[in-house]
């Protein structure tokens, strides 16, 4: 039978805003045996994280040790605020994607920032809600704390135990330094995505048709909520400003080289502009943080057909190989699709040997 590993953190947790985020967090800490409640101030979302397991209704009884705020940006001052006031003796966090403005407001509240510790998951999905929560959405992710001056050092613990809990890696970056550095790694990339798949409205669809991976793969983020990203990008607005200010330049030079192709330099200029690109991708930490491996890709073939899919990937267990990474291509009125395994260098020729004895046409 297996054990349930303790949980570092001490005492009960309230979790206020059981979307995605804080069902995902709920879920991972009832798991641990941690006593977990929660509000929301939709009552169909409540419920629904309730019945998933993620917590229990809050009671007027109750006295949280930690308090988890997970509402959205534009609201989640006020509510942090709420919190410190109703609960004198708990600790609270939010886990807002901007954390100066917050921090700002709080401080102009006349808010307890002794027991206030700011915090950011770098954990998502496209789709929020509670429907979507998952007990390891936040296992091998970093979460940032971002304590302020006058943060307690035992509140500061305490979120790094939350952390902790749930699979996280916690570090400790300043609010200045988080919101610098998310605007370049997740507020930008969310814009581009989005004005990419914005010049699919008015494509042909004959097109559109032809879409293959590389299109899913850039504008998969493009289906978050705009709602919550107005917000974000509101608070973070001019940390975002100056990297898109040097992507459009960078895009005016390759518009302006490509409109001039025949001038000398001008495809000098295009392939330094992708070269950087490799670069870039270079520097992208892999699993866990690490340095990222380069593995080896095989592309598999899979009929369409219930199970099949299963079927590779069990086959793919008993030949002892363990899958790093994985695609997956399909079109619609294909009668196949493409499955992108990618594998430890060292076992690539054994997979693939296994794999067409096994019966499977290996594209790739």
């Amino acid at each position: 039978m297996n054990q349930v590993a303790a949980a570092r953190i001490q005492g009960s947790v309230r979790i206020v805003g059981a979307g995605l985020l804080g069902t995902s967090i709920g879920l991972g800490l009832s798991k641990l045996g941690v006593h977990v409640t929660l509000e929301d101030a939709s009552p169909a979302n409540l419920k629904l994280a309730i019945d998933y397991g993620a917590g229990k209704a809050c009671s007027a009884v109750d006295k949280p040790a930690v308090i988890v705020v997970c509402v959205p940006p534009d609201v989640t001052a006020s509510v942090v605020h709420r919190e410190l006031s109703d609960f004198p003796e708990a600790i609270v966090t939010d886990v807002a994607s901007v954390k100066t403005q917050v921090l700002t407001e709080l401080a102009a509240l006349g808010s307890d920032l002794t027991r206030y510790v700011g915090s950011h998951p770098m954990a998502g999905r496209e789709r929020g809600g509670a429907i979507s929560g998952r007990a390891d959405l936040f296992v091998g992710r970093p979460w940032v704390i971002s304590a302020n001056p006058q943060s307690n050092p035992q509140a500061v613990s305490a979120i790094e135990d939350l952390a902790i809990d749930l699979g996280s890696a916690p570090l400790r970056v300043s609010a200045h330094e988080h919101d610098r550095a998310v605007a370049l790694v997740s507020h930008v990339p969310q814009l581009v995505s989005s004005l990419l798949a914005a010049r699919l409205i008015e494509a042909e669809s004959s097109d559109v048709s032809l879409a293959g991976q590389g299109l899913r793969d850039t504008t998969r983020i493009a289906a978050s909520d705009p709602k919550l990203w107005i917000q974000i990008l509101a608070a973070n607005a001019a940390e975002v400003a100056p990297i898109l200010k040097a992507f459009e330049a960078d895009l005016h030079t390759v518009v302006e080289s490509l409109e001039n192709i025949d001038q000398s330099g001008s495809l000098a200029r295009v392939s330094r502009a992708l070269e950087a690109g490799n670069q870039g991708v270079e520097r992208i930490p892999g699993k866990h943080g690490t340095k990222q491996t380069a593995y080896a890709q095989l592309v598999v073939m899979i009929a369409d057909k219930p199970g099949e899919l299963g079927r590779l990937f069990n086959e793919v267990g008993e030949i002892g190989v363990n899958i790093e990474e994985l695609k997956l291509e399909h079109s619609p009125s294909a009668p196949v699709g493409l499955v992108e395994l990618y594998v430890l260098p060292s076992l690539e020729k054994k997979l693939i040997a296994e794999l067409e004895a096994r019966g499977w046409k290996i594209a790739g």
